[in-house]
Formats: structure tokens, C-alpha cells, sequence
């Protein structure tokens, strides 16, 4: 979701009413009196504000600090998850949204647990988009990222279908990383993640049929969620705002 970004140049120590989108993306972190919010002015600098009023139709935001840079990164990333057990789809939610991906899509691949089973053992898929707003308020970062809904391998596949580089992690055979950057200079990459066994080769031949190129991260075989979070950083390191 896009952030709180106003239509008025903004200056610290000074506050600023908010109404409409402002608002409502305000309203969607979870702002309230008190809270400590990032915006965007109308010139495109990033400021920080604490927020002094919230109504249903109007906020005041009192600026007190202002960024040199942007906040988000000019990578766009979207990550597309294997649906792990545990807790451990929040620790990939939290620590990627830091990172400063822009969508996070968990999917059903044939070695992952499925959201019926994990949610039999524990409700926890209501609070994904929660989780990214609260890292986003812990990162500073102005928007959002969006967390979809579970859904099958091949709809997540299906839904890939603009322009950008297409990553498959795969520990059995795989292109290197950092080649696979130099031979694709673009803005858009989605990432796509196994579970904790791996994707089957049937699975990998269907994603390089949708344009997806095989990566493999080294010779040792990482967690899910160490392969989600290590993969977002080298691409923000080699391609983003990150180093």
C-alpha cells in the first residue's frame, strides 16, 4: 500500500493537517494520538512527525525530523513465499518488510503445509498484515507492503506476469546469484521461496516455464526462512539502497 505521502510541502516543527488518502493510510498503520509516523511532502523527502490529533475526518501531525534520503528503495521486491510451519512465516514477514520489499505472496507448494493445517494448530494468517505494519513503524519506512493471500503454486505462478526478473531458490542445481544480477539490469525481481523440503523438480520445471531462472545460494542448505531474508538482502546490497 502506498504511504502516507500529502500534496503540501512540509517543515519541521511545524504540523499538518492530513484528510482523504493521507488519512486513510495514516488510519491503516495504525496511527493514533501519541504515535510516530513517516510521511512523504509533496516534493518527495520523507519526514518524521508524532501524531497530536485523529478523528474520523482529520489528523494533525507535528513534523520533528527529516530524512537526507528516501526511505524506500527504488528495488522493487516480491517475495514469493512457500508457506512455512511454526512461527516462522512472521519472522520472514517482519525481517523482509525491513529490508524494504514491496509484496510478500505466501503460496501452497507440494512439500509446504497448507493454511488449513497451520491454522488447525494456531490462528496466525489474520495478523500477516499487521506484522508488516508494525516493521515498517520499527523501520521507518513510509509504505506498506502489501501481504496477499495464501494461495496455490500455480495461481502465484499465473500472477507473475509483468515485466522484471523471475529467481526460483533452488539447492539442487541452480545459476549463480550474482551473475544472474549483472545479466538482468532491471527494478522488478520476484523471489521465489521453497519450504522446508525443497521444491520437487516437477515444480521447478513449471516455474522455468513461466520464465523463472533457478538460483542456488552456495553449497549449504539454508532454512526457509535464512533463504527468504539472506536472498532480499544481497539483492537490496547489489541492486538497492542497502551498502
Amino acid at each position: 500500500m502506498d504511504g502516507i505521502i500529502l500534496n503540501q510541502k512540509v517543515h519541521i516543527g511545524k504540523e499538518v493537517l492530513m484528510k482523504g488518502p493521507p488519512l486513510e493510510a495514516l488510519c491503516f498503520q495504525g496511527g493514533r494520538a501519541g504515535s510516530i509516523v513517516t510521511l512523504t511532502d509533496s516534493e518527495g523527502k520523507d519526514f518524521r512527525g508524532r501524531v497530536l490529533r485523529l478523528s474520523k475526518e482529520e489528523a494533525s501531525v507535528l513534523i520533528f525530523e527529516s530524512f537526507p534520503f528516501s526511505t524506500e528503495s527504488s528495488l522493487e521486491i516480491i517475495l514469493l513465499q512457500a508457506l512455512p510451519e511454526k512461527e516462522r512465516m512472521e519472522l520472514i514477514i517482519q525481517k523482509v518488510t525491513e529490508l524494504g520489499v514491496s509484496a510478500i505472496v505466501p503460496f501452497k507448494s507440494e512439500r509446504s503445509i497448507s493454511l488449513e493445517e497451520r491454522e488447525t494448530r494456531q490462528k496466525k494468517s489474520h495478523r500477516w498484515q499487521h506484522i508488516a505494519i508494525k516493521a515498517v513503524q520499527q523501520s521507518r519506512r513510509t509504505k506498506v507492503p502489501w501481504v496477499g493471500e495464501c494461495r496455490s503454486f500455480e495461481e502465484t505462478l499465473e500472477d507473475c506476469r509483468g515485466n522484471g526478473l523471475r529467481i526460483v531458490l533452488w539447492e539442487k542445481e541452480g545459476e549463480n546469484l550474482r551473475n544472474i544480477l549483472k545479466q538482468h539490469l532491471t527494478r522488478i525481481i520476484y523471489v521465489m521461496v521453497g519450504p522446508e523440503g525443497g521444491f520437487t523438480e516437477g515444480e521447478v520445471e513449471v516455474a522455468k516455464e513461466k520464465g523463472f531462472v533457478p538460483v542456488k545460494l552456495g553449497q549449504r542448505i539454508l532454512r526457509t526462512e535464512t533463504a527468504a531474508i539472506v536472498t532480499v538482502g544481497i539483492l537490496q546490497y547489489e541492486l538497492g539502497d542497502l551498502g
